[in-house]
């Protein structure tokens, strides 16, 4: 007797870095600074979601250079997959600065800068700092390979 699938909730999140500054937008559902972040959507792979996200997030276009970590978060009825990104910029664009449906603002920040901010959560500031100094292991790309 095959067993119930177990329903899994797929999230990228894009830590996108322009020399020592960070790309966070302030969050209008949760409240608070955060790295572009959603759902993986239907038919997406999470390099797709990365990009679009930080796109509606935040307003600007990015390159994919590694994966930073993945993490999962086993429930009693579910399973939860987050997949962290490093990126950085496409091109010079500003971040967005207007509210919409997804964020209310988006910005450039130092390690310094971004402890001032509300953050949502210890793990942003945790992992600024961890890249800065480089004890974060970037993996290629392609340890993300499709089946």
């Amino acid at each position: 007797m095959a067993r119930e699938p177990i329903p899994t909730h797929a999230f990228s999140l894009v830590l996108v870095k322009q020399g020592r500054r960070f790309l966070l937008v302030h969050e209008k559902k949760h409240g608070g600074w955060y790295l572009p972040a959603g759902r993986v959507e239907p038919g997406e792979t999470f390099q797709h979601a990365a990009l679009r996200e930080t796109k509606e997030e935040a307003g600007i276009d990015v390159v994919l250079e590694g994966v930073l970590k993945i993490e999962q978060r086993p429930g009693p009825a579910f399973l939860r997959l987050r997949v962290f990104f490093l990126a950085r910029p496409a091109d010079d664009a500003p971040p967005k600065n207007v509210a919409d449906e997804h964020t209310l603002e988006a910005g450039w920040f130092s390690l310094d800068e971004a402890k001032g901010l509300q953050l949502r959560g210890d793990e942003v500031e945790q992992l600024l700092s961890s890249v800065l100094d480089g004890t974060t292991a970037v993996a290629p790309l392609s340890i993300l390979g499709l089946e």
